[in-house]
């Protein structure tokens, strides 16, 4: 560290890298066109070394939150000194850096008097980029090839000029022109990095802004020692499932995870995980990396930098040939999704050392995208319904979980779709969307409400794909320390001739007739703490808002309310929940047997 480096201005640099990010973001807000980017907000912005070492990004997606640094370091290796002013990269590869074939990343070089010094990027996750699957997800591929069409890093702009070549060859094999706007809104985004980082180097000169990124990787590297030198020594396993990989029935994919704090460093062991599927359900290292490094910054000082400076003090062993880090050529899509079980594992894990920073369980994806034929306009469309996912996170010591949240991957990042702009991007009539009663684990703090979602499928030749989740009862959102779980995943589709169709967690569904009805239930979050201990008119609360029944009150929480006066029977009450005493287990202190 350069003991010249005044902090002030170090903090100064520190915020302007944050709002260039920032820019950047808002860039791609209001002018990408998919839903999924606009609304969702699927997509990550981030500023780079010249080696490819993450200054300061943007967490829309907190699972993009490292994915693109091991994407830019593959770029800086492979173009070497052939990187010039005006370069503009694409990329998706998971096998040379990308977490996912759909999250397509854009990079710029920044230089500065005529040497490379940063990078700007964006990653967003496009409606489609080829394949044998419209929408990207195929739980039917069993290669890369199968899945999408491979960008390893390439050039689309050389020295400030379109490569229309290579740019064309790109766009014929994807199939909605959408994406290919969508892709020009992150080049647009890079250039407004660029142009942020320009303005910064009239403030900064060279020496001091070097000396400054050294000040502020140190920074983050002491912060996150200090945090992980606070955890007791020792070795903490964890291990959680995923289900069912899209071709042998009764699936079980076991992650294996040891811990070990040693000082002020930290080792996420995956070896002994199972070895990669022959489906979809696998992950390139990229994906796994982020989904342990998002759930690690969830235990921590939220004021610890989000830098390059975090990983010198993290070692990551994660063999190759697992599901958690596929060989080539294995399909990998399902590999983001796979950040449910694996921050499962790491929660179960720190649960031994740090029961009051975990949170239960969070509510598993369960993903669904239609394709087909929109008759309002005569032309393909493509809907990612991430309205209808989000379910709830896990409860933690002190606060129950939150509501509607999302997955884990995005960590309440992802938003719910305008209704309105629902029906009018996509031939959809939505029927309801509304929290889903009974769905919080229940616990003396309660994990977070699922939804429930129905709308009418008014496109022609449909085809529904899922891919998810959390269907079986071994995959329900766990809680600890006496806590429940939450409530399973639902899909199913009513046909107008009163047929149904329930979809196995991935799987194709062809010729889903015009006029279906698809519902589908996301689950909520695990509790945590005894449910005994809930105050009553916590309970009484859900009760009148319509998220909890009398039944449950009575079953989980032990609470006897008049269904028609809401007034709470106290003695009743009393004689069901007895004397309550307090508990190793429910005062917060792990125990073996503790975590349901």
């Amino acid at each position: 560290m350069n003991a010249r480096v005044d902090p002030i201005q170090a903090s100064v640099l520190h915020r302007r890298l944050k709002s260039i990010t920032e820019e950047m973001g808002l860039t791609l807000l209001r002018t990408t066109r998919s839903p999924i980017l606009n609304e969702a907000r699927d997509f990550v912005t981030g500023l780079y070394d010249a080696r490819g070492q993450m200054l300061e990004q943007t967490e829309y997606i907190p699972v993009l939150a490292f994915a693109l640094q091991p994407a830019c370091e593959h770029v800086v290796a492979f173009f070497g000194d052939d990187i010039h002013e005006g370069d503009v990269i694409l990329h998706n590869d998971v096998f040379s850096g990308g977490n996912q074939n759909n999250d397509v990343a854009v990079f710029r070089p920044i230089f500065r008097d005529g040497l490379l010094v940063a990078w700007a990027a964006c990653k967003g996750h496009q409606a489609d980029i080829g394949g044998s699957q419209a929408g990207g997800y195929n739980p039917e591929a069993r290669e890369v090839w199968q899945e999408a069409l491979r960008i390893p890093p390439v050039k689309v702009h050389e020295r400030g000029r379109l490569r229309r070549d290579v740019w064309r060859m790109i766009f014929a094999n994807i199939r909605y022109a959408i994406v290919e706007e969508d892709i020009k809104a992150q080049v647009g985004a890079t250039r407004i990095g660029e142009r942020g980082m320009q303005e910064l180097f009239a403030r900064f000169d060279a020496p001091t802004f070097d000396a400054c990124i050294d000040y502020l990787f140190a920074a983050s590297e002491r912060m996150v020692r200090r945090e992980i030198a606070a955890i007791p020594d020792g070795v903490y396993r964890g291990e959680s499932w995923a289900f069912y990989d899209g071709v042998n029935d009764g699936s079980r994919m076991r992650i294996a995870l040891a811990v070990t704090v040693s000082g002020d460093e930290l080792t996420f062991d995956f070896t002994g995980s199972s070895p990669q599927t022959p489906g979809f359900v696998n992950a390139p290292y990229s994906a796994t990396a982020s989904a342990l490094l998002l759930t690690f910054l969830m235990l921590i000082d939220p004021e610890v930098l989000h830098n390059a400076g975090i990983l010198r003090a993290i070692r990551i062993v994660n063999p190759e040939g697992s599901f958690l880090n596929a060989s080539f050529p294995a399909a990998t899509t399902f590999g983001n999704s796979l950040t449910g079980p694996t921050s499962d594992a790491i929660f179960r894990a720190f649960a031994q050392a740090l029961p009051d920073r975990v949170t239960a369980g969070w509510n598993r994806m369960m993903g669904f995208t239609i394709t087909g034929h929109d008759p309002r306009r005569g032309r393909p469309y493509v809907d990612i319904l991430f309205l209808a996912l989000k379910g709830g996170s896990g409860a933690t010591r002190g606060a129950d979980g939150y509501d509607h949240i999302g997955l884990i991957n995005c960590a309440g990042g992802i938003l719910a779709q305008d209704y309105e702009m629902f029906e009018i991007h996509d031939p959809h009539r939505l029927l309801r969307h509304e929290y889903s009663v009974d769905s919080a684990g229940a616990g003396h703090w309660r994990g977070g409400l699922g939804v429930e979602t129905e709308f009418v499928i008014d496109g022609e030749d449909v085809t529904g794909i899922a891919f998810g989740d959390g269907v079986e009862q071994e995959a329900r959102a766990f809680g600890l320390f006496g806590g429940k779980p939450g409530s399973l995943n639902e899909l199913q589709i009513d046909r107008p001739d009163g047929g149904v169709l329930r979809p196995r967690a991935k799987e194709i569904l062809r010729g889903i007739p015009r006029g279906s009805v698809f519902r589908q239930r996301a689950g909520g979050g695990g509790g945590y703490g005894d449910p005994l201990e809930r105050p009553v008119q916590q309970v009484l609360d859900d009760l009148i808002d319509g998220v909890l029944s009398i039944e449950a009150a009575r079953r989980d929480y032990g609470v006897v309310v008049d269904p028609v006066t809401f007034a709470v029977d106290e003695p009743a009450t009393a004689a069901l929940r007895g004397a309550v005493k307090p508990s190793p287990q429910r005062s917060g202190t792990a125990r073996p047997g503790d975590q349901r």
